[in-house]
């Protein structure tokens, strides 16, 4: 394929793979109510676990969304899950101390389980699958670091890791360009437009009050709780809960001024030939590499198409242009697809944090849970859960999370300018395999 038009297949959709099953909600015209105990901002993961801990104790609570229910990263991902702690065990010693860090790297396998447990217990339909990972190093260095790590373990819990040399790669994944990875058998698979669309049931049978198209335009703090100045009229609320990610705005700027909003890129091929795909993921695992510049991929649910992702650009672009650039990387990796074309590419905005560590909190009766570094499928859930049942008195331990400093930079006000020099750093290292 030499020009970008020839890359796409004839029904090619600039939108999320996952929508053909689990299209957004038609246009809501419903009102919130005037008065809750609680108002959550916000109807991705984060909002929607919270609701159905606040409703389901009672709590008179109001869903509120500038788009439709999800329409953020929710139902934009990979559909990846893994335990979302970037940092290594080391690392984190150093920052915080051995207990600490053994206490966040727990929280990271207790998000892992939270999304199977959750699926389980609501019995929600959506491909829900504990494939593992294949995390490939994309040098010599690399493999060796990883193996190193893996040997060494993990204190507190057992993660199962083992790692795969280069010699036996192809038992893993049909590509020659890894020396080698690490295997973290747990890590999960689940079809993010389902799960989103059963978690949102959920939450309305427990009697959440969900209402999309209602961007909220003032939040206000008065001496009995909080006026929140949405679209579609007034709330007058005892507690809030802001759920935004990558989508925070000026409405909160303290949070604003901690998370850098980065474009996320995915791209869904056109069906491949089932021997073809038993060739190159003859396990089924979710995918990812040891570049600063991650791409992370795996077959879809059924199979019969390849999601690949990464951050190909700074910005929000047609997904005409960046669906191209992904569908490069993934023939780099994998030959054999160059006649492959794209069915569909879309973009979403991840939230990262300068410690690339999530963060949760309250400040009297305002909560927030943010900055998941691209690995929210799993950590929004578990923590949008954990605030809800702390807005509703069950267990106001928020945990490690909340526990650690939520740093910003100097004169940083949300517009993360610095962007362009810092992933030109990254792709030389990358490169350079450093």
């Amino acid at each position: 394929m030499t020009q970008d038009s020839d890359c796409f297949s004839s029904d090619f959709k600039p939108a999320p793979y996952w929508w053909d099953a689990s299209p957004r909600p038609a246009n809501d015209l419903t009102k919130p109510r005037a008065t809750a105990d609680v108002v959550i901002i916000g109807s991705g993961y984060t909002g929607l676990h919270a609701a159905v801990q606040t409703a389901r104790a009672g709590l008179d609570t109001v869903v509120v969304d500038a788009e439709a229910a999800g329409f953020g990263c929710s139902t934009r991902n990979g559909g990846q899950i893994s335990t979302s702690v970037k940092p290594s065990y080391s690392t984190l010693c150093q920052r915080y101390g051995e207990a600490q860090a053994i206490q966040i790297l727990k929280e990271g396998q207790a998000s892992l389980h939270h999304v199977r447990d959750f699926v389980s217990e609501e019995t929600i339909d959506c491909s829900f699958n504990e494939v593992g990972r294949f995390h490939g190093a994309h040098t010599a260095r690399q493999y060796d670091k990883l193996a190193r790590e893996c040997d060494h373990g993990h204190p507190g819990f057992e993660t199962g890791a083992f790692a795969v040399p280069r010699d036996n790669q192809h038992s893993e994944l049909g590509t020659d360009a890894y020396y080698g990875g690490v295997v973290f058998p747990r890590h999960s698979s689940i079809d993010p437009g389902k799960y989103h669309a059963g978690l949102l049931a959920v939450a309305k049978t427990a009697g959440a009050h969900i209402v999309s198209q209602c961007r909220v335009n003032d939040l206000e703090r008065g001496a009995n709780g909080f006026e929140v100045s949405t679209e579609k009229g007034r709330i007058r609320a005892n507690k809030v809960i802001i759920a935004t990610n990558g989508y925070t705005g000026p409405l909160s700027p303290w949070q604003q001024r901690r998370v850098i909003p980065i474009g996320s890129y995915v791209i869904a091929t056109e069906e491949i030939p089932a021997e073809t795909m038993d060739r190159l993921f003859p396990t089924n695992r979710i995918l990812s590499d040891t570049r600063k510049l991650v791409y992370y991929y795996r077959p879809s649910p059924d199979r019969k198409r390849v999601l690949f992702g990464g951050r190909v650009s700074l910005q929000e672009t047609d997904p005409r242009k960046s669906g191209p650039k992904l569908l490069a990387e993934l023939v780099r990796l994998f030959p054999d697809l160059k006649n492959t074309r794209i069915s569909h590419s879309w973009a979403g905005i991840v939230a990262f944090t300068f410690d690339t560590l999530m963060h949760c909190g309250e400040d009297n009766n305002l909560f927030y849970a943010t900055g998941y570094c691209g690995s929210g499928v799993g950590m929004a859930g578990y923590l949008g859960s954990k605030l809800g049942k702390a807005a509703a008195g069950v267990d106001t331990d928020l945990g490690a999370f909340s526990k650690i400093p939520f740093k910003t930079l100097p004169f940083y006000t949300g517009n993360p300018w610095f962007l362009a020099p810092s992933v030109a750093a990254y792709r030389l290292r990358d490169r350079l395999g450093i």
